[in-house]
């Protein structure tokens, strides 16, 4: 099935757009755009899809809210029981849920770029990394991994992906720092390709994504086998550990608790949310 014949009405927290062998998925799910069932779901689904479309040789993932690319996974992911265990039932040996998406990302035959116009922290940092390139937003993209601040540490592959991108020791400031990391700095970090003034980076990737998809048929599949992601199998497997170790801690509930109280997942409490975990 081409995504050209894809019914979009079957999606609620995406939209998808094909031109000329480019794929814009747009991500929009409630106000900071949390990483929930629903949207893992049918992220498996569309890039199913696409894993089979030949015709579309590029994703770019952009984000329909203008503050935060992905929040952070929602913290009331539970809430639909039904979903999130049929979710984990069906996710591949060897990673978890939130690894698993991720993990598509970084396995699919197109090339993936991102288009950071907003926040991402802690599983939306995780998706952002795990893209074969980002751009952000000089003036808004930040991202963060702060789980750390909850009595956790990165547990859907964050920890194996920024080694991909930088040195060990900015691996550590940033997840043992927990603070949120500003485009430029991200791209002195190798964290991000390039950090672009607001007004330019839609036509920059856009003439990218354009180029890369008029490229002649065969050679982007080549680049992408000739440098494939790091193996990293068993690296994902212990951070599974750790974080399940850490999760399972009380403290780490009572403080994402005491964060949704305090405003976490509204628009308001997630522009600060370093400042009121730290609270």
């Amino acid at each position: 099935m081409k995504l050209s014949k894809l019914n979009e009405s079957q999606f609620k927290t995406l939209s998808i757009s094909l031109n000329d062998g480019v794929a814009e998925i747009v991500l929009n799910s409630g106000s900071v755009n949390a990483l929930g069932s629903q949207m893992i779901k049918e992220l498996r689904e569309l890039l199913h899809l696409l894993e089979k479309d030949n015709s579309v040789k590029v994703i770019v993932f952009d984000s329909a809210n203008p503050d935060f690319f992905i929040a952070h996974v929602d913290m009331r992911i539970l809430e639909d029981k039904k979903l999130f265990d049929k979710l984990v039932e069906e996710t591949p040996e060897g990673v978890n849920l939130f690894q698993s998406v991720g993990e598509m990302i970084r396995t699919q035959p197109q090339v993936t770029i991102v288009k950071l116009k907003g926040i991402a922290r802690g599983g939306g940092a995780e998706f952002v990394t795990s893209s074969d390139m980002i751009f952000a937003s000089i003036e808004k993209g930040k991202l963060s991994h702060n789980e750390a601040l909850m009595g956790i540490l990165p547990g859907g592959g964050g920890t194996q992906y920024l080694q991909e991108r930088m040195t060990r020791n900015r691996v550590m400031e940033i997840t043992l720092g927990a603070d949120l990391f500003d485009a430029v700095t991200a791209e002195r970090y190798g964290w991000i390709n390039r950090a672009l003034p607001h007004h330019e980076l839609d036509l920059f990737v856009n003439s990218l994504a354009k180029n890369i998809a008029n490229l002649p048929d065969g050679v982007v599949k080549h680049m992408k086998q000739l440098v494939p992601p790091a193996g990293n199998a068993e690296g994902l497997i212990a951070e599974h550990n750790a974080w399940l170790t850490l999760i399972s801690n009380p403290i780490a509930g009572q403080i994402m608790s005491k964060a949704l109280e305090n405003g976490a997942q509204t628009v308001e409490g997630e522009l600060e949310l370093e400042k009121l975990l730290r609270a």
